[in-house]
């Protein structure tokens, strides 16, 4: 395994797009059942706001030792301003675009004893100006960067996904893209795709066998183009399918706490390891290390350059 390129990385400038959204934690403590109904009453000793979604990819971008630059579209609310100003604090440019007509994506958790009681989303599809906004600064940005990310929470950003891969395409910046939906079609031409393994049954079908999933996946790899194409599979680890054949790694996690944001870590190691030189079949061994770590820790988390080292 290739020692971790960090004098290399942090040179790197990643662009960063995709869906944003805030979570919100609120930590409590548990005693009681509720006399109004059966149903537990947590009393909040503690509140968290973390970067989400391709803002989390951004994070971990920033942590993993890169510049990242962050573009995307939040509402003119408490939520979009808190988002913008935790971005900031962690380093991370942010480019982003106001929608004065929806609000920003948050999730809310509860937590009682550090068990997730409930879970309240709020979120709004952004509109065409503040899309056409966006696509403007990607237009003015992209020449500058190393690497593209995308990142497709299936909220609306990333609607005209196969314009902003062909932009990149046209300035020969590496797109990687953490993938939604069922039909991955609008994703053609984009250098690395990272469905998890429910997200790629739902793309090809299930299998029964390796040899079978090596089959579906290589297939899929060239009707897209695509240069490579890797599948996390939790316990399994991950396995990437490319043209000079299948790389797998197995799981590195000794306890899996929350999954939460572990693709976001995953495609942010990919992207800061490529861009500083790697081959995909070195960069997933960097991006499996990673996995396992933030597995282990409550809620959306990040990796550390010091903890990969």
């Amino acid at each position: 395994m290739r020692p971790y390129p960090i004098d290399q990385i942090k040179n790197k400038k990643i662009l960063v797009v995709g869906d944003l959204m805030l979570d919100r934690y609120w930590f409590g403590e548990v005693d009681r059942i509720s006399p109004e109904a059966p149903v537990p009453v947590v009393r909040v000793v503690k509140k968290e706001d973390r970067l989400g979604g391709a803002a989390n990819v951004a994070r971990n971008v920033v942590s993993l030792g890169a510049q990242a630059t962050l573009l995307g579209v939040i509402g003119v609310d408490e939520g979009g301003e808190r988002l913008l100003r935790i971005a900031e604090e962690m380093g991370i440019n942010a480019v982003l675009s106001m929608d004065q007509q929806i609000s920003t994506t948050l999730k809310m958790r509860i937590l009682g004893r550090k068990q997730q009681m409930l879970r309240v989303d709020f979120e709004h599809p952004p509109t065409d100006h503040s899309l056409k906004d966006m696509y403007d600064n990607l237009v003015e940005l992209i020449a500058e960067y190393d690497i593209l990310v995308l990142s497709d929470y299936a909220k609306g950003v990333l609607r005209d996904v196969e314009s902003i891969i062909a932009l990149a395409n046209q300035h020969q910046v590496p797109v990687l893209v953490d993938p939604k939906g069922n039909d991955y079609l609008h994703y053609r031409r984009a250098s690395l795709l990272t469905p998890n393994q429910l997200e790629m049954t739902q793309a090809v079908g299930t299998w029964k066998s390796e040899e079978e999933l090596e089959q579906k996946a290589q297939s899929l790899r060239e009707k897209l183009a695509l240069e490579a194409l890797l599948v996390t599979r939790s316990e399994k680890g991950m396995t990437l399918f490319a043209a000079d054949g299948v790389h797998h790694v197995n799981a590195e996690a000794k306890e899996v706490f929350d999954v939460s944001g572990a693709g976001d870590t995953v495609l942010a190691t990919m992207a800061v390891t490529h861009a500083a030189g790697m081959a995909w079949s070195e960069s997933i061994k960097w991006a499996n290390k990673a996995g396992g770590i933030v597995v282990a820790k409550l809620g959306t988390s990040i990796v550390s350059a010091e903890e990969l080292l």
